[in-house]
């Protein structure tokens, strides 16, 4: 179980009300205000659902992901792209719930509208996400 909520911040109820997150026995807890009625959910639980989420998209998008990832590194040898194609493949979700999202990246991810939406019982609705910008270019 985890001791905090990678999300804080960000998880939302079906009606639009932000989630507060606890710590109960020392694990995160996002709590959804049902009606009057405080429930705990655990906050791992919604954390590996948005997470498997990310993953799969990320899988989806594989080539365009090392692309970028070799872009930012400024590098494009076959060297460095099999480097980031491994590194790609070894993804572990424990270790991203262990080392958590920092609070920066987690205010900007809000600033851009990122939300997860969930039920009360910690299923995920749905995920409100930033869109790329459209090409107003007109060409």
């Amino acid at each position: 179980m985890s001791q905090q909520a990678m999300f804080d911040g960000l998880v939302y109820d079906e009606y639009e009300n932000p989630v507060a997150m606890s710590i109960v026995g020392g694990e995160a807890q996002y709590v959804v205000d049902d009606d009057g009625f405080h429930r705990h959910i655990d906050a791992e639980t919604v954390d590996r659902q948005v997470l498997a989420f990310f993953l799969s998209q990320l899988e989806a998008n594989k080539d365009l992901a090392v692309e970028q990832a070799l872009k930012m590194l400024g590098s494009d040898d076959l060297l460095t792209k099999a480097a980031v194609d491994a590194s790609l493949r070894n993804i572990n979700m424990d270790q991203i719930i262990a080392q958590g999202v920092p609070a920066q990246a987690r205010d900007m991810l809000g600033m851009l509208g990122f939300r997860v939406v969930i039920n009360v019982h910690g299923e995920v609705v749905r995920m409100d996400q930033p869109a790329a910008p459209e090409d107003d270019s007109g060409e």
